[in-house]
């Protein structure tokens, strides 16, 4: 079986995130950090080398394969601020209320913090918490 390439490391959050060179993205980025660390209660690890990811919890595929994996976690990355939140009951109706965004299969693409509605960016990361919690 292949190695999982994105781990937990020992590499600073705050170092990763204070190197990010536009200052938009920057401030963004820890926003969303100080959002994802009140609703996981954690403190931020970096997983691999552009993964801010929070909390921690054991991942299963069906076919039995287990791994420890985040909670919920984010990435800044050169297009946009990619935000891993998976799937909950009632996602599609927060993200019509949401504001400009795209999604992905398990991911939630935003390009700045200000073409979305905070509100309900903070409900889209609880509810991402709780789901993964009670797997």
């Amino acid at each position: 079986m292949a190695d999982l390439k994105t781990k937990r490391t020992v590499v600073s959050v705050a170092g990763f995130l204070n190197a990010i060179g536009n200052d938009q993205v920057r401030s963004d980025s820890k926003a969303i950090a100080a959002m994802m660390e009140k609703a996981t209660r954690a403190r931020p690890r970096m997983w691999g080398s552009a993964i801010v990811g929070f909390g921690q919890r054991r991942l299963k595929y069906p076919n039995g394969r287990e791994i420890d994996w985040m909670q919920i976690a984010f990435s800044p990355r050169k297009q946009n601020i990619t935000l891993y939140v998976g799937g909950f009951q009632g996602k599609e109706a927060l993200l019509e209320r949401l504001g400009t965004h795209s999604c992905g299969k398990g991911c939630l693409y935003i390009k700045r913090l200000s073409d979305v509605h905070l509100p309900t960016l903070r409900k889209i990361i609880v509810a991402s918490v709780r789901r993964a919690s009670a797997s």
